[in-house]
């Protein structure tokens, strides 16, 4: 049974703190009819430092779409290699072992995808099929994961490489004002994650079911307006209040599988925010310690898109992992509004394959 190793995660050296983001968004906005509600925003996001591909002054600056993904493209082409490097060190593989790449981005864009640019640069095999997705926001990590346990389902020897790549501070807009703007503009970090789904051996989390849910109705809560100056991110305000109708498929499809989803023992969330995190608490009624991962990652790196999910799991192995046969829940959100959802339970290498 397919199984998802060890994540390698990395964000780049330039830093900005919250102190910083409230004192730009001060100086920048000083007219601004709701600067105090968007100083709060960002004050309750707990954001205490993000990491940006580009120091600040550079991120400020709007050279035009065109040369932002030129440094998308270099960028990820001088920092993904590494982080992939390790992730396959951690799973025990080589990149001749690996038959799939899911390349997962919504910050930036290249036809044909980095998955091309890897394969030929790494030693990955010619025959090594590509599964890039560009339009799932920060739900991809969890569509990632998903796609390879089905692939791995699929072909029970195969193993999967996912690949998520997300430089939001690329996506600023210093025109775009509305207080979703200027919350976003607080909320967004950059990082980089990859992660091995072993069809057999490893140690991690044994993938056992997934699924997607879609919230009706709800495709312009969260999406890109996509004009000549780039991609200009929209953010509905009842977004935070998402997590009640999407509790509800956690709970259906733990009781699909026989679990509870109020009573496992480790869950892998995405942090799109603190309001998220409160809710689904709630929603499943369990402890906020259950989230610790996700918050840590929401606190030092901030919303890093669809690698939070991948850098949540990180820190757990960082912990030393979990008890044999542990229960735990992945799940990532984004726009559709879109729940990718997963089950599986920790196995160690030497543990009997089932």
């Amino acid at each position: 049974m397919a199984t998802l190793c060890r994540p390698s995660v990395s964000v780049p050296e330039h830093v900005i703190t919250m102190e910083e983001t409230l004192e730009l968004c001060r100086s920048r906005h000083a007219d601004h009819p709701q600067l105090p509600l968007a100083l709060r925003l960002i004050e309750n996001t707990g954001v205490a430092t993000r990491h940006i591909v580009q120091p600040i002054e550079e991120t400020l600056k709007h050279p035009g779409f065109e040369d932002r993904n030129k440094v998308y493209e270099s960028e990820a082409k001088a920092r993904v290699p590494a982080v992939v490097q390790r992730a396959l060190d951690d799973a025990e593989l080589l990149t001749t072992d690996i038959d799939v790449i899911i390349y997962v981005s919504c910050t930036g864009f290249m036809m044909p995808s980095l998955t091309a640019w890897l394969i030929n640069s790494m030693g990955f095999g010619s025959d090594t099929r590509q599964i890039p997705i560009a339009q799932l926001g920060c739900a991809a990590g969890g569509a990632a994961i998903n796609r390879a346990h089905d692939f791995c389902t699929a072909y029970p020897d195969a193993n999967a490489l996912i690949v998520a790549c997300e430089f939001c501070s690329l996506c600023y807009q210093p025109t775009d004002l509305g207080v979703g703007s200027l919350l976003s503009n607080g909320l967004f970090g950059d990082g980089i994650a990859a992660a091995v789904v072993r069809g057999k051996g490893g140690t991690g989390v044994k993938l056992e079911r997934n699924s997607s849910y879609l919230i009706p109705k709800t495709e312009e809560w969260i999406m890109y307006d996509v004009r000549a100056t780039g991609f200009h991110f929209l953010l509905d305000k009842r977004v935070p209040g998402t997590m009640e109708p999407l509790a509800p498929a956690l709970h259906a499809l733990a009781r699909k599988h026989g679990w509870d989803a109020s009573d496992l023992d480790f869950y892998i969330i995405h942090a799109g925010g603190p309001r998220i995190l409160d809710d689904l608490c709630k929603f499943l009624e369990v402890p906020p310690e259950a989230f610790r991962f996700s918050r840590a990652t929401l606190t030092e790196y901030g919303n890093i898109a669809s690698a939070v999910v991948l850098d949540a799991l990180r820190r757990l192995f960082e912990e030393g992992g979990a008890e044999h046969d542990a229960r735990g829940l992945l799940a990532g959100f984004g726009p559709g509004i879109t729940a990718e959802m997963a089950l599986g339970s920790w196995r160690n290498a030497g543990d009997e394959m089932v």
